[in-house]
């Protein structure tokens, strides 16, 4: 049976002279700081002192020493960051250019002193520009050229801290006779049996050739085996009714252990195993009156998704846990999210946060790594390209979470609107890879998934990439020069990108920018906001709607973490209001990889922002909402559960001191995973531009509010209203704050970070009618009282 030993101790980083600790999965970055060599980089201006880091050789090292009875020992990388020369006991055995494959090297007999030398990724992509000529790209950093995470050359919402190191593990396996070289479980589900179609390859020793091989397979108590024949085998498993795995919401998410044997006369030489999951999966891409859909269909259930889009958890990704992947994603799952994208800047997930999102129902649309850039084809980067490709959706195919393969982001939309094409003049950017190459790969390697080639991309070139009527569609005008009301003006097939910025948590600014006065504008504050003018927009999102506040830098957080709520929440609703013409919204983005205003609901770290706890609210399976538009103002009442909706929705046309000048009630009954749309009618409807009416729905719990005028034209009371706060019987250092209020009071919102870094609470915006209580539960605090709890509530009032 093949040993494996972990080498994760004893491994040092040459530092000029010095000899620091160094740990394996890890990057320079971090050995330096925790070394003291150079502070955090996420603290003030501190990345901006750290450019040398990335633009220098380093070495790591370590004694290899083994003593074992078998055949072969393979030193094994599961991934090298980036341009690496590996040597052992002065021998070499290989060198690297890709961050995103594994490495096997042959060290068997072989001991003494290992050394994985990285070359500066910038020299690195250099050397390949050199080969290949320029490519347009929408950063300034060298990023297309090398096969490596390409935020870690920055991006608008990231640092620019290039890394190298041994980023994954790294071990010894030991064997005899042969190994399983590789499992592909191709899953499938027809006429109500499982199919399990296992293809396996061996690799065999000097000693194993002409051995006898035989392969087995086993799931759900069903079992079989083959022999091999030139080292490959397939085994067909038959499970009769099993339990399919449904998106949450939809269904369980079951899961069987598919577990793989690779053995000789002797017994096991080797073994496999992973979890499946039985389900059928489509892409409808079918035309309509409405042009062409973008739907994906999961057991036969047609799906609006519900997603968010992934990037690095950690600009060093080395440091995230499996443990801190559970926490990521399940704080999707409680916001309802369904699908997550997984963006091409990144990187390949580990196995960890697949294996999360089968066991939560999370599905997982997954970039191929190319973002924003024309990309060469030529050598060396084409090959790089096809092994990566190779190596991760072998890896990956097993999870049934995972749902779509994607060609890369936003890069044939760039050809064709980012004036690349006459840039390029000829030259290759990418198109062969994500109409070509990819495309074969996926249906040499895992045909039971579709593929689309971009994202934005209308299904040919026969329409603009970025048209919303085919395809996915990724709207960006509107943070960037328009209104987020502005969203309501078109209903794409599916929305694949949109977002609004606004800064993290109070307690993650000021731990990141220590002793800082802040302001909008203070240093640290504007070196921690990456995008382009991203100041500018926050201040016309939040002047569109409020009076911008002057020198009051809590007023002007509180309002730009409002607008970024309120926007994504007015894309969702109206899209959701047009399903099934639109099929989906994936907001950018869900997480951040450090301190940094951004697009995020979940700061770098780990805080939830106001859009956190709107999003639970949007992507609930019911959603009320009213609709302004050219038919007049609608109730647009979806459910996306299962079952019928029977409910009364109360609907008053109230003052703006809370008096009701006409209220009506509506029995509807909306069927499962349906819309019903309806006018409001007219004695309900506010007077145009009624700067003291506003509209009320009430039903189940739910609430929806149509103002027909700005904030800062609406004549708001005065806020008035009473705090008093609650011990949590059994709860440790858990209290209820609890606001009565006495006049309207719009988005009310408790920060709870204020009370203590450690504080969070339970709920996000909300707005209460005069007579109306909230109870916020406030977590990881004590000693609180109705006075501190004051300091931390804010409102829309302008005044």
């Amino acid at each position: 049976m093949k040993d494996v030993t972990p080498l994760t101790d004893g491994w040092t980083l040459r530092h000029d002279q010095a000899r620091l600790p160094a740990v394996v999965p890890g990057c320079v970055h971090t050995d330096l700081h925790a070394a003291g060599i150079i502070p955090d980089p996420y603290l003030g201006l501190n990345e901006a002192e750290l450019d040398w880091v990335g633009r220098r050789s380093w070495t790591y090292f370590t004694d290899l020493a083994h003593d074992n009875d078998h055949e072969r020992s393979d030193l094994v990388f599961d991934g090298l960051d980036t341009a690496a020369t590996i040597t052992l006991d002065g021998r070499g055995l290989g060198s690297t250019r890709n961050m995103h494959r594994s490495y096997r090297f042959d060290v068997t007999g072989a001991a003494g002193l290992l050394e994985v030398s990285f070359d500066s990724a910038y020299d690195e992509a250099e050397s390949v520009r050199a080969l290949t000529g320029d490519r347009p790209n929408v950063y300034p950093e060298p990023s297309q050229y090398i096969r490596k995470m390409a935020c870690n050359f920055g991006w608008d919402w990231g640092p620019t801290l290039v890394t190298a190191g041994i980023w994954r593990p790294v071990r010894l396996e030991h064997w005899s006779t042969a190994r399983i070289a590789s499992v592909r479980p191709l899953v499938t589900v027809e006429g109500g049996a499982g199919r399990v179609e296992v293809r396996l390859l061996a690799e065999r020793t000097s000693g194993g050739q002409g051995r006898r091989l035989v392969a087995a397979a086993s799931v759900k108590g069903v079992r079989t085996e083959v022999a091999f024949e030139d080292d490959e085998a397939v085994l067909m498993l038959e499970v009769e009714d099993p339990r399919l795995w449904w998106p949450r919401g939809y269904g369980e998410q079951h899961l069987y252990r598919l577990e793989v044997e690779l053995r000789d006369e002797n017994g096991v030489l080797d073994s496999w195993e992973s979890k499946i999951g039985f389900r059928t999966l489509e892409l409808d891409r079918s035309a309509d009156e409405h042009g062409s859909g973008f739907t994906l269909v999961v057991n036969g259930e047609r799906i609006f998704a519900r997603g968010v889009n992934w990037i690095p958890d950690d600009a060093f990704p080395a440091r995230i846990t499996a443990e801190r992947y559970r926490t990521r994603l399940q704080q999707a799952a409680d916001a309802n999210i369904d699908l997550i994208r997984v963006w091409g800047g990144g990187i390949y997930e580990d196995d960890a946060f697949y294996g999360v999102c089968d066991e939560l129902g999370l599905m997982v649309w997954q970039d191929f790594l190319f973002a924003c850039s024309a990309y060469p084809e030529e050598q060396p980067l084409r090959g790089e390209v096809e092994a990566e490709a190779r190596d991760n959706v072998v890896r990956l195919m097993p999870h049934p979470s995972l749902v779509l393969w994607n060609g890369n982001n936003e890069n044939l939309w760039g050809f064709r609107d980012w004036g690349w094409e006459p840039e390029l003049a000829g030259d290759s950017w990418g198109e062969g890879y994500y109409l070509g190459l990819l495309p074969r790969l996926v249906a040499e390697l895992d045909p039971t998934r579709p593929y689309a080639a971009g994202s934005p991309w209308s299904g040919s070139w026969d329409h603009h990439p970025n048209d919303p009527a085919h395809g996915t569609f990724h709207s960006w005008e509107v943070w960037n020069r328009q209104d987020y009301s502005e969203y309501r003006s078109s209903v794409p097939r599916f929305v694949a990108e949109f977002g609004w910025q606004a800064p993290p948590a109070m307690a993650t600014i000021r731990r990141a920018l220590p002793g800082e006065e802040l302001a909008p504008d203070s240093p640290g504050m504007l070196h921690h906001q990456k995008a382009e003018d991203g100041n500018g927009k926050l201040n016309r999102g939040v002047a569109r709607h409020f009076d911008l506040p002057e020198n009051d830098f809590d007023r002007w957080h509180y309002l730009t973490q409002v607008v970024q709520a309120r926007a994504v929440a007015a894309g969702i609703e109206h899209w959701r209001s047009h399903w099934p013409v639109c099929a989906g919204t994936v907001v950018w983005q869900l997480n951040d990889c450090w301190p940094v205003s951004s697009w995020a609901a979940i700061d770098g770290d780990g805080r939830l922002k106001p859009l956190y706890h709107e999003l639970r609210r949007v992507y609930a399976d019911r959603l009320m909402t009213l609709q302004p538009g050219d038919e007049g103002l609608v109730l647009a009442v979806i459910n996306q559960s299962a079952t019928e909706w029977r409910t009364s929705v109360t609907l008053r046309r109230l003052e703006a001191d809370g008096s009701i000048v006409h209220r009506g009630v509506h029995e509807v009954t909306v069927g499962g995973r349906s819309v019903l749309r309806f006018p409001v009618p007219g004695e309900l409807v506010p007077a145009e531009q009624s700067a003291k009416e506003f509209l009320v729905a009430d039903a189940d719990g739910l609430r929806a509010l149509h103002f027909p005028v700005r904030d800062k034209d609406f004549a708001y009371p005065r806020p008035d209203y009473d705090v008093t706060v609650e011990e949590v019987a059994g709860k440790r250092d858990t209290v209820d704050v609890v606001v009565s209020a006495h006049t309207l009071l719009r988005d009310l919102l408790l920060q709870a970070d204020r009370l203590d870094p450690r504080a969070a609470v339970d709920q996000g915006l909300r707005t209460l009618l005069p007579g109306e209580q909230a109870r916020f539960r406030v977590t990881g605090c004590s000693s609180v009282d109705a006075k501190r709890a004051r300091s931390a509530l804010f409102c829309s009032d302008t005044r």
